[in-house]
């Protein structure tokens, strides 16, 4: 019983140090959700879904205060948004930490302050795998998955270890069934780029690309058997100044196949933006090679 007794003081003592990074994100009718202070300068994570509104946004601060925030900037695809609080003071920073030693199996808790005191909830890591990709088409740094129970208000706020590091921000908005976790590094990622441009960069070709499968002629010489065939290339588009034509079919970029249109979306990312692509690909039954220069998405 001893043992239990220490374990049962220890979470708490994670829950209550963690839980002064956690503060509640009003910013929808229902239910408020969560958000994590990730920045001592007023910089807060949350959840992309549960900012249902993008003004009249309001914070609950770990010590019973209220202030405004503004929208720095959102991207649906990784559920990420970022704000920026009006005011507050003695505000605690989240210790993150990265992913790489932890494994499946290990003991982790997912908080929030959907109401003016956290909330816990313990599980283990049940997934841990290499980088994922969301339904938007975007690259996840990692895949981490954890038995957590969910409650109202959970989205957007932290997982943490047994030493109340956070590995990820917590949420329900990306998968159907159960929740996942956006690593530490991937919000770093978001969010600085969303605090310098409010928005992500994506890349631009200007085709609409549609999935079709070789004959067997051209899978042959391809060396795979599907590719993406080009419904229209819009003018005056990267596409259309890099030579490529109605009715080509892409089989990769950089080296690399893209069988879907999502692949092809996950290859257009904002450092690709103002780079010269090198594509591979079918014209009149014969393989070819082409470049085009990457544009920007208005």
């Amino acid at each position: 019983m001893s043992a239990l007794s220490d374990l049962s003081r220890e979470l708490a003592n994670i829950t209550a140090e963690a839980g002064r990074s956690v503060v509640r994100v009003e910013a929808r009718r229902r239910i408020p959700a969560s958000g994590i202070i990730w920045s001592a300068d007023g910089t807060v994570v949350t959840a992309s879904h549960v900012v249902e509104r993008e003004e009249e946004v309001h914070v609950g601060l770990p010590d019973g205060s209220v202030v405004p925030a503004t929208l720095a900037g959102r991207d649906p695809s990784t559920d990420l948004a970022v704000l920026r609080l009006q005011g507050g003071s003695n505000l605690t920073a989240a210790t993150r930490a990265g992913t790489d030693g932890v494994q499946v199996g290990h003991l982790v808790m997912a908080l929030g302050r959907p109401g003016r005191t956290v909330r816990a909830t313990l599980g283990i890591v049940s997934a841990l795998g290499d980088a994922w990709r969301t339904a938007g088409g975007t690259e996840v740094d990692h895949y981490l998955q954890a038995d957590v129970g969910f409650f109202l208000g959970i989205s957007g706020g932290p997982l943490v270890d047994t030493t109340g590091r956070v590995l990820g921000l917590h949420t329900v908005g990306l998968h159907r069934r159960t929740g996942v976790t956006i690593p530490t590094a991937t919000v770093d990622l978001v969010s600085a780029t969303l605090l310098a441009h409010g928005r992500m960069r994506r890349g631009y070709l200007g085709i609409e690309p549609r999935p079709v499968r070789l004959t067997p002629e051209m899978a042959q010489a391809a060396g795979q058997r599907t590719g993406l065939l080009f419904l229209s290339v819009e003018p005056d588009s990267p596409a259309q100044r890099g030579g490529l034509l109605v009715g080509d079919i892409l089989l990769s970029v950089d080296g690399r196949p893209v069988p879907t249109p999502r692949d092809l979306m996950a290859m257009l990312v904002g450092e690709q933006i103002g780079r010269t692509l090198s594509l591979r690909l079918i014209r009149g039954g014969q393989v070819r090679e082409a470049t085009v220069t990457l544009g920007e998405r208005d």
